[in-house]
This record gives structure tokens, sequence and C-alpha cells, in this order.
């Protein structure tokens, strides 16, 4: 590579963008819960040590209350002209203020703080959880060296063009898509596919953005914008992620909105039924009973944990090379109970090797398959390159005398001098040719040389690896079916379904017709029995959007990509049996912390309307329960796969 000249003139003016109000918001809040706290601490102190007034001892109670919980207070006044009014906010607001109308000015304020506590806990597993997340997936990079004649112009990658030049030098990450014009070097793509070995990289060949350079200095010539990159619309998929709430979640949202007006409700029922109908004063009946309910009756383990336990279960899959678009689509596939397949590309590598020649002619093999070779150099058909690769030496152009490409059909080319034909069966037919019928599976290229039949070339795509593994590991999971879908001929499907043990196969397809099967199956099927779809072509896009979950190869096309739930940055189809392992384990904490919950709430709601609780056990049912439930979620990233 030539030496080049490094100026990095534009240095100064790349800057970091990281103005963020709300961190600043929690310092203060932080700062003002620590006032409240002294308040407190001088105030009970000063009760004990010193003969004060009660009012001034009461207004001092007042000032730490309001300085460790003005944001829950100001939050329930501002949702009560929305339509979240009735939330956790406000039930803490009714159980602390109403503390202070009983007299019990310490317990309120002990209440609102141990509250704030656990808010700030929740808070920071919550941090902790997406600062982990992020860091398996820092793959954006602030700049890019900008080749310039012999010279480099570091600038922010944002405004680098398709077509420019790129410099990436070892130890920096790709910071744009691109292809590589000049040297060879090992990258690091474990950010992007969980994939810890290194990747060899040479000319000619396609590079992701986010991926670290390991070796040697590469020239990239870039071919997506910054915005159209892949590191870009990973971390896009994976902070829109969190934003695309789960069945679940949803459920919790609509739970809490009609749960909390029902606890009000009831706590008003209370306030009037003990006096009236139990002889219990009134004061008594709202300081032992109607706030200790309002305290327990707080939702937040499930409005905290349940989020949380899906976006942890996302992070995990993204750790893993796993991309999962939003939260309900990782919950759906929890549910997942059939996984249908395309074959090629998705299966097999949809790389074709020759698997047999059939030589009727005078000619050796390795002669014939130059010819044939010939033939092919010119077309861009994957059978042609297959051809071209599998021949391995080099081929000289100056024997092609004629060409010409016959779409659907083959090649009627002249080659030194001879006369050739190479396609189906169908192309020598028209040429009045008889083939030879052939027993065996595969892809047939037929060849004729001076309009005599000179035999055959057979082709077959080879299984990905471990393709035979992944139908029991699905099985073993709990799959219950698997479905190949394929637009190869009925012997090639057929053949595929008894080497891997497949239980359905629909061969010859087109891609209207892989809709409409997937559609059939899903309305036939009475359990309603949720259905994965796997592929990687265009072709596959419009079935990937039809089934209940689209699974792609994060090597395929862009269109199946961006059509698809889930996105698999390798092509490694065990990833698949990782992802539902995933989901399974995220749905199942999801469901112990609702029934924990749930469960622990009841009991001491009931216990507390007999007032046979004291407060301090109404703030572990609230608070003690949210960081249960926030602890049994990190299970989820230690759950070995």
């Amino acid at each position: 590579m030539e030496t080049i000249n490094v100026k990095n003139s534009d240095d100064n003016n790349i800057h970091e963008h990281e103005h963020d109000g709300g961190e600043e918001l929690k310092i203060s809040e932080i700062i003002m819960t620590i006032i409240g706290i002294v308040i407190l601490v001088i105030s009970f102190v000063i009760s004990k040590k010193l003969s004060i007034s009660p009012l001034l001892l009461n207004i001092m109670y007042g000032l730490s209350y309001i300085c460790i919980g003005y944001t829950i207070f100001f939050k329930a006044i501002k949702h009560l002209f929305k339509k979240d009014m009735f939330d956790e906010n406000l039930l803490m607001t009714i159980a602390t203020v109403g503390a202070f109308f009983t007299n019990d000015y310490i317990e309120g304020v002990i209440v609102i703080l141990l509250y704030k506590i656990g808010e700030f806990l929740e808070d920071k597993a919550t941090e902790n959880s997406k600062k982990k997340i992020k860091e398996s997936l820092s793959i954006n990079v602030s700049y890019a060296n900008l080749k310039l004649g012999n010279e480099i112009k570091k600038i922010e990658p944002q405004n680098v063009k398709i077509g420019d030049i790129i410099i990436v030098k070892s130890g920096e990450r790709v910071p744009l898509d691109g292809i590589v014009i000049n040297g060879n070097t090992n990258i690091d793509t474990s950010s992007l596919t969980g994939e810890s070995k290194p990747v060899s990289i040479k000319e000619n060949d396609k590079i992701l953005s986010g991926v670290i350079n390991l070796s040697n200095v590469i020239e990239i010539k870039v071919t997506n914008t910054y915005e159209n990159s892949t590191s870009t619309k990973i971390m896009k998929l994976i902070t829109e992620a969190v934003d695309n709430k789960s069945k679940t979640e949803n459920f919790i949202s609509r739970f809490s909105k009609i749960y909390t007006p029902i606890v009000i409700l009831i706590a008003l029922i209370l306030l009037v039924i003990l006096p009236v109908f139990f002889n219990i004063p009134f004061v008594t009946a709202l300081r032992e009973h109607v706030l200790i309910f309002l305290v327990v009756s707080c939702p937040c383990a499930l409005v905290i944990s349940v989020p949380l336990g899906f976006f942890i279960g996302i992070g995990t899959c993204s750790k893993n090379g796993i991309l999962v678009k939003g939260s309900n689509y990782l919950d759906i596939l929890s549910s997942v109970k059939k996984v249908a397949f395309d074959k090629t590309g998705t299966l097999t590598k949809g790389e074709f090797e020759i698997t047999n020649i059939c030589n009727k002619s005078n000619l050796s093999d390795d002669k014939l398959l130059e010819i044939v070779a010939l033939c092919e150099l010119f077309s861009n058909h994957y059978i042609a390159k297959s051809i071209v690769k599998s021949y391995n030496k080099k081929l000289d152009k100056s024997k092609i005398i004629e060409h010409s490409e016959i779409a659907g059909y083959g090649i009627v080319a002249k080659i030194e001098d001879m006369n050739v034909i190479v396609g189906n069966e169908k192309l020598l037919n028209k040429n009045n040719i008889e083939v030879d019928k052939q027993n065996k599976v595969g892809t047939i290229v037929h060849v004729a040389i001076n309009n005599e039949y000179a035999g055959n070339i057979i082709l077959s795509d080879n299984l990905k690896d471990g393709v035979e593994e992944l139908i029991n590991n699905l099985k073993k999971i709990g799959i219950k079916e698997t479905i190949l879908l394929t637009g190869d001929k009925k012997d090639i499907a057929n053949d595929l379904k008894n080497k891997i043990n497949i239980d359905r196969v629909y061969s010859e397809l087109l891609p209207k017709d892989k809709v409409d099967i997937i559609k059939n199956i899903k309305e036939k099927d009475e359990n309603k029995l949720k259905i994965a779809y796997v592929g990687d072509g265009i072709n596959d896009s419009p079935v990937l959007a039809s089934a209940d979950v689209g699974i792609s190869m994060g090597h395929g096309s862009d269109l199946a990509i961006e059509t698809s739930d889930i996105v698999l940055m390798t092509d490694e189809p065990h990833k698949i049996v990782d992802c539902i392992k995933i989901s399974k384990n995220t749905k199942n904490i999801v469901m112990q912390n609702i029934i924990f919950a749930i469960s622990v709430k009841i009991i001491v709601l009931i216990l507390s309307t007999f007032g046979s609780i004291s407060m301090w056990l109404a703030i572990f049912a609230d608070v003690g329960v949210s960081l249960i439930a926030i602890l049994n979620c990190m299970r989820i990233f230690r759950k070995k796969i």
C-alpha cells in the first residue's frame, strides 16, 4: 500500500454532543433528597434532646418531606390532567400526605424516603442493564479517515459520501459499509455477530461498519452513507426496540390504569365502612388501614420489572449476534410452536458445487468443464458463477468467439472451433438434441458440442454447518412442527427433507405461494399455534411479514432484513435455537415477577384491610418486591444458552 501523509486538520471540529439536561435533573434530585434526610435527622435529634415547639418541629418535618418527595408530588399533580392520572405517584402522594394529616409526620417522611431510595435503585439497575447492552453494541464510530490524494482528513462519518475512499488502521473500528480496494487484514466481527474468531478479508470483499480492523491498514470504497450503514441501523433498531412494547407490557400498562382507580375507590369505601360498621375511629381507620392499604397497592414491581425484563432479553440476544426489533417479537417467539424455513441461503449455503460430471464426449472431463466455464463466464446467473468458481483455473477469454445468453434456458456460444450449447433440457430439445435422463438429485446443466450430446454437469447446494442438528434441537425446546418452503424442484426438496428430518415440505413455490401456505397453515390450525418463518432473500420478504415472527439471516437481502422482526447477524442457523431459548427464559422470568408481585400484594392488601400489618411491611410489599423483581430480571443476563 502507498505511503500516506496523515493530516488531522479537522480534529478540533469534531465534537461530542452530550448535553443532557436529564442527568442534571437527577443530580438535583439527589442533592434535594440528601438535604431532606439531613433535615429529618436534625428534626428527630432535636425532638429527643431539646424542648422545641411542636409547630416548628412539624414545619421541619414538612420541609424534609418536600425536599425528598417534591418530584413525586408534582408528577401526581401533572398527571391529574392526563390520561395516566392513576399511577403510583398519585397513590404515594395520597398515602404520605394522609400520614401528615394523622400526625404521623416521621412515618410519612420515612415512607416517601424509602420509596425514593427504591426508585433510585430501580433506575440504577435499569441504567446498568442499558450500559451493559450499549457496551456490547458500541459499534458506532465518531470519525472516519477520508483519503484526499496523499493526505488523510479526519472527519465525522456523517459527512462521508458514497464512492469516497476511507482508510482504516489497525485497531480502528470501520465507520461505514464498503468494499476493500487495497490491502488485506483480519477483522473482529464480534460486535455484530457474536463470533469471536477473527475473519480474513481481502481486496474486493465487502466490509461492514462496526467491525474492528485487527492487523493491516486497508482502503475502503464507501458503498453506504452513515445513516444507511450497518452499525447505525443496528443501534437504531436497539434503541427503537425498547419503545416497541410487548403484549405483556401492554397488559401491565392497561392493568395499572384500571388497578389504580379501583384501589383508590376501595380505600374510600374502607374509610366509610370501617368507622360506620366496625366502630373503628375515623383517624385509626385512615392511619392503620386505608393509608397502609394505599402504600401496599402501588404496582411499582410490575410497571418496572416487566419492561426491564424484556429489555435485558433483547440485550442478551444482541450479545449473541441476534437483533430483536421489539420486545413484542421476543414475547411472541417464546410461544412459537412451528418454524418454517426457506432453503437456499437459509439452510443451505447458496453456493453450488459440482457433484458429478457425466461425460459423453471424446474430451477429458477437465476440457469439457473448461468449455462449459467459458460459456458461463459472462453470465451473472448463480449457476453460471458456481461453474466458473468450481473450475478454479484461469480462463482464456480469447477462446470465446461468439456468445449469446437465452434467459431461462442457457447459453449458446462458439468456443474455439466448437459450437456449444449449455443449459437446461428445454434448450437442447429446442435444438433437436436428445438428453440423457438423470436420477441423481441436483441442478442439471446439459452440454451439446457441434449438435451432439456431450454430457451433463450436476451441481448441488451444500448444507450450512449445524443444519442436521438444528431440527432435532428445535424439537427439544418445544417446536412441534418444522416446514420447508422452497422454489426448488420436488426431488431436491424431498432430498433435503430426508437429510435433515424436516416434517413438511412444499416445493416449486413462488413468493406469493409461500405467503398463501403460511396463511393457510394458520387458518387451519385449530389450536392457533404461533409460526415463525426463517429466510434471507428478497422473495422471502412477503412471507417474513405474514408470519407471526419473521427471522432473517444478517447476510441476506436488505429488504428481507428490513421486513423481518428478528435478524441473525451470522449465517448460523443454530442461532434460531439460541434466540428461542432466550425468549422463553425472558418470558418465564417476567411471568415469575408478575405472579410474585401480585401474590405478595394480594396477601398484604388483605392483611392491611384488617389492620394486621405495620407501615414497614407495607413498604416492603412495594419497594422490596420491586427490588426482588429487578434482581430476578438480572438472571436473564447470566443464563447460559
